[in-house]
This record gives structure tokens, C-alpha cells and sequence, in this order.
């Protein structure tokens, strides 16, 4: 359940508050941990909110920290959509209107 009054929390501060810091592990050491494409710039950018986390990344932290993928697309996935929310004008539901044919109770 997305939360009404404030930003759900982003995934990259989950990472780095439950995981990374309990693990005394640093920014640039899971980015080496992590391998591939991985740079201390890019895990800050996800760290800070800058960046989403893909698919593809979430595969990455689900293998390096014992999670599922699911849990990192959960989580920035309630991101997005409050995100979403913020931003659009509400459209009102269409009602059903009775149609000419239906017996009238």
C-alpha cells in the first residue's frame, strides 16, 4: 500500500541504509562486488534517487544481496506510481447507464 502523505522510500536508500551500512560495505566496493557496468557513480546516482532500478539491476542486487528481484521492482515500483499520482489530474469513473431494453426493477 503506497503511502498518502509522503514519497515512498527509494530503493537506493534501502540499499544503502539496510544493506550496505550494515554490511560496512562501501559504494565503491559493491560497485566492484557487482561487477559488469557497474561504477561507484552509477550505484550513488540509484543511492541518491537519481536513477531508477531496472530490471536488470535488480537481478544484480537480488544475486549480490540474497534477495529476490521482486523486492527492488516492488519497491520501485511504489516509487513510480506515487510519482505518477503527484502528477495527473483524477478522471472520473464512467457510470452505466440503463439501457432501453433492460426491464426496470
Amino acid at each position: 500500500m503506497l503511502p498518502t502523505h509522503r514519497r515512498p522510500t527509494h530503493p537506493g536508500k534501502i540499499l544503502l541504509e539496510e544493506f550496505l551500512i550494515p554490511m560496512s560495505i562501501s559504494q565503491s566496493k559493491f560497485a566492484i562486488h557487482l561487477g559488469g557496468s557497474w561504477t561507484q557513480p552509477k550505484l550513488s546516482a540509484i543511492i541518491h534517487g537519481k536513477r531508477s532500478v531496472t530490471e536488470e539491476i535488480a537481478l544484480d542486487f537480488a544475486d549480490a544481496l540474497g534477495t529476490s528481484p521482486e523486492f527492488w521492482m516492488g519497491l520501485q515500483a511504489d516509487v513510480g506510481l506515487w510519482e505518477a499520482k503527484q502528477k495527473r489530474k483524477k478522471i472520473a469513473p464512467i457510470r452505466r447507464s440503463r439501457r432501453a431494453s433492460e426491464p426496470t426493477p
